[in-house]
């Protein structure tokens, strides 16, 4: 008995010896998430290379609106979003994946350089080389991060104005305290006159979000069980596939449209030499799309530190694109 109790954190800790420190994190979100009365694993981690490709994958399915509305925004209006970035200046985009709304700006804007900042490090590269061959004229800074959390800026922009970038309404896979912490992380990464240009979806009827997280081709159900094959292969861990299905709908109590994945029955898995136990039908929680009102919107950004300096949305008013200046900032736009 004494060497069993002695050889469980043994084992633990060589495995902690193998891994890097990112999926150090990993597995320690993992294994607290999964502890939980109400099990949930952060939807970052969604993004190693596979994921990454599915959720473009996702953009393209005809349910999947927000892309579409966005990158329409985007052309529409490249020319006068392009008045309130600088000349010369550096765009962070927070949370890159697809180059393609940063290309819009890029161009509009003449920008310096790009600087796309993302979790899934492969998919980061691939991109990165991509647009420099479109666009030789463009310095391109990837930064592999986690850009909820501190990460160094690239040298060679110290000396050029910069302009946050964050598209996709990603801000609503955030909690409200999150949403507004990573506003004020942005302001400050930013520095002095930051400005940022955010997208944001828009709260709409239920039936046309329930679909757009429930496309007929499966593609999103695959990119919420791709989740739990990376655990198998970076975390030493057995998920079965088979044994859990995609579930996604929205909360109208909440404005957000929730995932998770099910159990089909009663089953036990291991995570890095961990056990957790499943009821069937009991659900891992893997993220929350929080749909917001202009009125929402701008109570969290000027929470955070931020005014509204312009908006653009579409006819149906389904997605809106927002610039923000910083509390201090006196730029305005031609």
């Amino acid at each position: 008995m004494v060497r069993d109790s002695i050889a469980a954190p043994v084992r633990l800790a060589q495995q902690a010896e193998k891994l890097d420190p990112a999926r150090l994190a990993f597995r320690q979100d993992v294994w607290s998430g999964l502890t939980q009365d109400h099990k949930s694993i952060p939807p970052k981690y969604f993004y190693d290379q596979r994921g990454s490709e599915l959720f473009e994958a996702i953009t393209r399915t005809p349910e999947y609106y927000p892309t579409r509305e966005e990158l329409a925004i985007l052309t529409d209006n490249a020319a006068a979003i392009a008045g309130y970035i600088p000349a010369g200046s550096a765009m962070i985009e927070f949370g890159s994946g697809s180059t393609a709304k940063a290309r819009i700006l890029s161009q509009a804007a003449q920008v310096a350089a790009y600087v796309p900042v993302d979790i899934s490090g492969a998919f980061l590269t691939s991109e990165a080389q991509r647009l420099e061959t479109d666009l030789p004229g463009l310095k391109v800074f990837p930064v592999a991060a986690d850009f909820t959390r501190p990460f160094q800026l690239p040298a060679e922009i110290a000396q050029m104005p910069l302009v946050g970038f964050f598209p996709g309404s990603t801000l609503g896979n955030f909690e409200a305290h999150e949403a507004t912490a990573f506003l004020r992380h942005a302001a400050k990464l930013l520095g002095p006159d930051a400005r940022l240009i955010i997208g944001i979806d828009r709260v709409k009827e239920p039936d046309i979000l329930q679909r757009a997280y429930n496309d007929s081709a499966g593609v999103t159900a695959a990119f919420n069980l791709n989740l739990l094959r990376r655990i198998n292969r970076e975390l030493d861990a057995n998920f079965d596939l088979d044994g859990f299905c995609h579930y996604a709908f929205y909360n109208r109590e909440h404005h957000r449209v929730e995932m998770h994945l099910v159990s089909r029955a009663r089953q036990k898995v291991r995570i890095g030499g961990r056990a957790f136990e499943f009821r069937r039908g009991e659900t891992i929680h893997t993220e929350n799309s929080y749909k917001f009102t202009p009125e929402l919107f701008r109570t969290i950004a000027q929470g955070a530190g931020w005014r509204q300096a312009a908006v653009w949305s579409q006819p149906d008013d389904a997605f809106s694109v927002y610039v923000l200046l910083s509390e201090e900032e006196t730029y305005i736009s031609d």
